[in-house]
């Protein structure tokens, strides 16, 4: 058998993160959905360099969310989500920062407007 093409491989592991969305909360999978929409029509046309980045990143994603979702049995499912480490967060971009604060806002339902005073 042929190995797969770039376009088969980025396919395959688009529509299995779509399937893993199915074993999150129902209030979060539109929100995790649309996310991945975005982020693989974003770069659908980057650089290989950048290619190779983002499908080992999401590759990772997929991976960690599997493990968390305890697709391997119930007994091995973990909480949703894990910590950013601080050296993480410093080589995100300042664009980026605002989308996973945005992403945040979404998902928890909070909003930003906690400076308001209470005298």
């Amino acid at each position: 058998m042929a190995s797969r093409t770039h376009v088969q491989r980025v396919r395959i592991l688009y529509k299995t993160i779509l399937r893993l969305h199915r074993g999150l909360p129902a209030e979060i999978q539109p929100l995790g959905n649309n996310y991945v929409r975005d982020e693989f029509k974003r770069h659908k046309k980057c650089v290989e360099s950048e290619a190779i980045i983002f499908l080992h990143e999401w590759t990772d994603y997929a991976v960690s969310l599997a493990e968390q979702l305890g697709l391997r049995g119930p007994h091995t499912g973990q909480p949703l989500g894990k910590c950013l480490k601080e050296k993480d967060l410093e080589m995100l971009r300042d664009e980026q920062v605002c989308q996973l604060y945005e992403l945040m806002i979404a998902a928890t339902g909070k909003t930003e407007d906690k400076s308001k005073d209470k005298t």
